[in-house]
């Protein structure tokens, strides 16, 4: 063996027992095993400079009063996701909610609008009810009407009489 490969695994053991697997370096341990304190330090770095914080960088959710508005937030939390300004699995967790609150609001517009219907026809019903009872005793007068008119235009046309000098016709026999 050459004395680059003398040592080429470290000496020292891992948590569980184990020889460590890891490439030696001069003094026979790896990297981390000669500088314990590095590993933790550097795993801090590394979870600070990737865990996004949800307070600083997220955008905080709109009022979700409207259909528009829960569109427009499931919008941004994509845009979020994206930009890695939030962690996909809270973006998973608001989705549920999301779409639990887009039902809801669906559910009371159709209510609302369902009840506007109702008292809309309600009151068309009441104003054709009043309007039958009003114009049911003049709506039989007034085919009697229309007949006796076309009596005194049949009469003058027979008559070869103009329209003013139409000569009178008895009113028909009221009923």
């Amino acid at each position: 063996m050459t004395p680059k490969n003398s040592n080429p695994r470290c000496k020292a053991r891992t948590k569980s027992g184990k020889l460590c697997q890891a490439a030696a370096t001069a003094g026979g341990l790896c990297f981390f095993h000669a500088n314990p304190n590095k590993a933790s330090e550097l795993g801090r770095i590394g979870g600070r400079s990737k865990r996004p914080s949800a307070s600083e960088t997220a955008d905080p959710l709109p009022k979700l009063e409207t259909a528009t508005a829960v569109r427009d937030a499931v919008a941004q939390l994509i845009v979020d996701v994206y930009a890695g300004k939030l962690h996909p699995r809270v973006a998973a967790g608001l989705a549920p909610l999301l779409n639990l609150q887009m039902r809801a609001i669906e559910t009371t517009d159709l209510e609302r609008r369902l009840t506007k219907l109702e008292t809309l026809l309600a009151e068309t019903e009441a104003e054709e009810d009043l309007d039958r009872k009003e114009d049911s005793a003049p709506l039989s007068g007034l085919g009697d009407m229309l007949a006796h008119a076309r009596k005194r235009y049949e009469r003058a046309r027979t008559l070869g009489l103009e329209k003013d000098e139409a000569a009178p016709v008895d009113p028909p026999e009221a009923s």
